[in-house]
């Protein structure tokens, strides 16, 4: 080690270089191909990730899990904690599905991290190869439950950049009863025809950050579940798919509510909806509030900005009065292009109206000329420049 820095010079690239290496020295590593792993795209390798999983968890230093160059073959996996010390699993190749769509439609999750605490995935590309289990469901409808690409289930300090996923047979990823949760410089695509592909679903979940990411999809690009809160969205590109949607709400009577969330500089091209909080129209114990959509650009969408409390999909409706209480929800600097003359909808709950919606410097048009906006059962004020003309 003194050689080495003697020759240097104790120039910047040496000291780097020695950084690596204590840090590298300082780590436990693991390669998924020592535990027989093939990066041949043939080859069943979930064993082999089992395997090397298991040593890593089992370590009693900070470990790395690293998966080289290749396409490595993996089936429905179970990766679970705690582990004795923090798990970084370094990815440059491609984990992809097996070729037989039912082995992952069979599964509700491919890949599953349970109890994880102190995780960093950095960088890999993740194929569920879904449009076999796509192409089943438009034939026949119900072609067994389909698969969450990955999963993170009550795990804390957790951090994923630079994943990209691809062709998700149902959601890219979901985070459930989790905290701490980073996601940094994402790639989520699958086409916008692809049921049920969401980006990414949050439930019950704590401090949990999306930043620098581009979801495509075909359906919401990032859904806000019940029991979520102080989470923040931030530089995000959004479309083709459903926007960014709070909710569904309301789906019982007993249900977590969702607080303290900012969505901010997101550019949706496309999409279906842009800004959405979203709930049945049935008795519910829950809410929705402290919510903050900032710095918007909407290009070409169908609904800018709608808060819908009779949410119908498949013409499935309860028929009766939302009981989820919306409060204090703020739409500031919104600009851009909506398909229909109505770019913002307000429609809320007659037993409980919407309240605290506040509109600044909004500015939606249709056709080169401003939009139009429609409330049932909501009070809230505007400030600034407001096209369309607020409805309250």
């Amino acid at each position: 080690m003194v050689f080495m820095v003697s020759s240097c010079h104790i120039n910047k690239l040496c000291i780097i270089s020695l950084l690596l290496l204590v840090l590298a020295k300082s780590n436990a590593a693991y390669n998924v191909v020592s535990f027989g792993a093939r990066p041949d795209g043939r080859t069943d390798s979930t064993q082999a990730f089992r395997k090397a999983w298991a040593s890593a968890c089992l370590s009693v230093k900070p470990a790395i899990l690293d998966v080289p160059w290749g396409r490595f073959v993996v089936q429905p996996i179970f990766f679970s904690g705690p582990c004795r010390a923090s798990v970084t699993l370094r990815m440059k190749g491609t984990i992809i599905g097996p070729s037989d769509y039912r082995v992952l439609a069979r599964s509700s999750v491919w890949l599953m991290f349970y109890n994880v605490n102190g995780l960093v995935i950095h960088g890999g590309i993740l194929d569920a190869r879904g449009h076999s289990f796509w192409s089943c469901r438009r034939r026949f409808g119900y072609c067994y439950n389909g698969a969450q690409s990955i999963s993170f289930t009550s795990c804390n300090n957790v951090v994923v950049r630079g994943l990209t996923s691809l062709n998700s047979q149902k959601s890219h990823m979901s985070i459930k009863n989790s905290n701490n949760v980073a996601l940094q410089y994402l790639r989520l695509r699958a086409p916008s025809g692809s049921p049920n592909t969401d980006g990414m679903n949050i439930q019950h979940s704590n401090r949990v950050s999306v930043y620098n990411s581009a979801i495509m999809t075909g359906d919401d690009c990032i859904a806000i579940g019940p029991g979520t809160q102080n989470m923040v969205v931030n530089k995000i590109a959004c479309g083709p798919g459903h926007g960014i949607s709070i909710g569904s709400m309301g789906n019982s009577l007993r249900e977590n509510g969702v607080q303290n969330i900012v969505v901010s500089n997101v550019v949706f091209t496309k999409t279906t909806f842009g800004a959405r909080i979203k709930s049945w129209a049935r008795p519910s114990n829950s809410f929705v509030r402290g919510i903050t959509f900032r710095n918007l650009i909407m290009r070409s969408v169908y609904y800018p900005i709608l808060i819908d409390q009779k949410y119908c999909p498949n013409n499935q409706c309860p028929h009766q009065n939302s009981g989820v209480k919306i409060s204090n929800v703020n739409y500031i600097n919104v600009k851009g292009t909506s398909r229909f003359k109505e770019a913002m909808t307000f429609t809320c709950s007659p037993t409980n109206p919407c309240t605290g919606i506040k509109l600044k410097n909004i500015n939606l048009s249709f056709g080169g000329k401003p939009a139009t906006s429609s409330c049932s059962y909501v009070r809230g004020t505007s400030r600034g420049r407001v096209v369309p003309r607020s409805c309250f």
